[in-house]
């Protein structure tokens, strides 16, 4: 039974007993038993621990986590102090420093203090075979994130969503509630940051909405 320790529980616990997601699980302890999955298995649901659904102000949804070894910890684009920042986070902090002047390319790559100001770092599927991206593609991850979204989109206080990415790109069809801001590029990885992620300026106009609609900035400075 999934634990994740706050006010997700409640909400998600239909969908924990769902049919499709029951097969997920048994995918997945199949998958950990005889290989190595990132990350792991008690930080799955690490985005949802860190913020909670009445918290969330800003949802950055990536594709799959990381699948170096020591990079994913359950936070889109995330990793833990002291282990190397990945190309697309590199290409985020990037971002950052030309749209809003914050320099975070000399720090560290671990995202938490985005988390606990209300930044929901959810990827679309959660879990990945090591040096396979996106292997874990297709077998329930999406129904489960599907899920997420619709809770959020319910939601009467407005919600950022940045969508990085084709697969996240398509939960745009999900968010229906006029009362939140949807913004989408594509996803930062070296592959695809310089078509459409760099000058996406989705950091200074999450907090103009924000604060429009009487809100906090989110302060994105990693130290």
């Amino acid at each position: 039974m999934v634990q994740i320790g706050n006010e997700w529980d409640v909400l998600l616990a239909d969908e924990f007993a769902k049919p499709y997601y029951q097969e997920l699980r048994r995918f997945l302890a199949a998958e950990y038993s005889r290989g190595t999955v990132y990350p792991d298995k008690h930080d799955i649901f690490n985005a949802l621990r860190y913020t909670t659904y009445s918290q969330v102000r800003c949802v950055i949804l990536g594709q799959d986590p990381y699948h170096g070894a020591g990079q994913a910890h359950g936070l889109s684009f995330s990793v833990r102090r002291g282990v190397q920042i990945p190309p697309s986070l590199r290409n985020i902090y990037q971002e950052i420093f030309n749209d809003t002047g914050i320099d975070n390319r000399a720090s560290c790559g671990e995202l938490i203090p985005w988390t606990q100001q209300g930044v929901l770092l959810l990827n679309t599927v959660l879990t990945v075979r090591e040096g396979a991206p996106q292997s874990h593609r297709g077998m329930g991850w999406e129904l489960f994130t599907d899920h997420i979204i619709r809770l959020l989109n319910v939601r009467e206080d407005p919600i950022v969503f940045l969508l990085w990415g084709a697969p996240a790109g398509k939960k745009a069809e999900l968010i229906t509630n006029p009362c939140h801001l949807v913004l989408k590029a594509a996803h930062p990885s070296p592959l695809s940051a310089s078509r459409g992620f760099f000058g996406c300026r989705h950091f200074s106009q999450t907090n103009e909405f924000l604060m429009r609609h009487g809100f906090s900035p989110i302060d994105w400075t990693i130290r």
